[in-house]
């Protein structure tokens, strides 16, 4: 039996809705799990992280996998795993949540599925500490998340269709900026009128992007509680976002932490991706250009 397991690369925070915002991107990792007899753990990888990625035990995928046998007290006899990456690492499109749904959506269908999504969910969410990137990694589309008596709560948002779906750039530049890191540098505590200002356009991100309204979230994506920290440890980012505008973006933001930017338009706009990325350049970083929509559809299983 051969599992293959789909997850979408995600982006996080939408401006204000900082650990809050979630949207799922069509761009998506594909792996293949085989269960084996031999007692080895093989892990092959293609495309994005060929060649740095680990292909041992200390692979997240391989990590995650092991860790829902361990929980379905399973043993694992063997496992044979391939990767085609198409989501960058460290980038600020989620590959970390990618990596965690692919090991345990995959070990849990081997397994013929002891836990349900909604469980499997809850374990990739306490294992990643939030649950901006990985809900709607799992779930696809918007999706909105609280923290509610010690459990995560998450809902993903209707889109309706009486507006042309939201079409998004990506520009990724060549410059390592670690989620540790960036969290690292934000405050402790925050002035209440910073706070005012995210929740009041958080509402208004949320059903500009429901609705498809980017006259909407050109006005409300802007933030006061992350980006003002992180853009300026960026070379280029806050000159990125201007020459994305100048080229016609409805609105831009940091993706996730960063270091990618983020640009959403009614239609793929060309120019806005290579104002962004010689903005990049002119900072002394190459930089990459993704054109991508979002995506309603969220983890995928089969057995092939």
């Amino acid at each position: 039996m051969k599992i293959l397991v789909k997850v979408p690369a995600t982006t996080a925070n939408l401006g204000p809705g900082f650990d809050a915002l979630g949207l799922a991107l069509d761009l998506w990792n594909e792996a293949e799990f085989i269960a084996t007899d031999d007692r080895q753990i093989r892990l092959t990888i293609s495309g994005e992280g060929e060649g740095k990625l680990p292909t041992d035990a200390d692979n997240p995928i391989v990590d995650a996998a092991l860790k829902i046998y361990d929980l379905a007290k399973k043993p694992c006899t063997g496992l044979r795993i391939h990767c085609l990456n198409r989501v960058p690492i460290s980038s600020g499109l989620g590959s970390s949540s990618t990596a965690l749904l692919t090991g345990m959506l995959g070990a849990n269908a081997l397994l013929g599925s002891p836990f349900t999504d909604e469980e499997i969910l809850k374990l990739a969410i306490e294992t990643e500490g939030h649950p901006d990137n990985v809900a709607p990694a799992m779930l696809g589309g918007l999706v909105a998340s609280i923290v509610y008596e010690g459990r995560v709560i998450s809902l993903k948002l209707p889109a309706r269709a009486n507006r042309s779906p939201v079409h998004v750039t990506i520009v990724l530049p060549d410059f390592d900026f670690p989620t540790k890191q960036a969290r690292a540098i934000l405050p402790k505590q925050v002035e209440r009128k910073d706070a005012i200002y995210n929740i009041s356009r958080a509402v208004l991100v949320t059903e500009a992007l429901r609705t498809g309204d980017l006259d909407l979230l050109g006005k409300a994506m802007t933030d006061a509680l992350h980006q003002p920290y992180r853009l300026p440890l960026i070379p280029g980012a806050q000159a990125a976002m201007e020459a994305a505008h100048h080229a016609g973006a409805a609105a831009v933001a940091l993706s996730g932490a960063g270091p990618s930017l983020i640009a959403f338009s009614a239609k793929q706009e060309p120019a806005v991706g290579q104002a962004m990325k010689r903005a990049f350049e002119s900072a002394g970083l190459s930089a990459r250009i993704f054109e991508l929509g979002t995506s309603y559809e969220g983890a995928e299983v089969s057995i092939i």
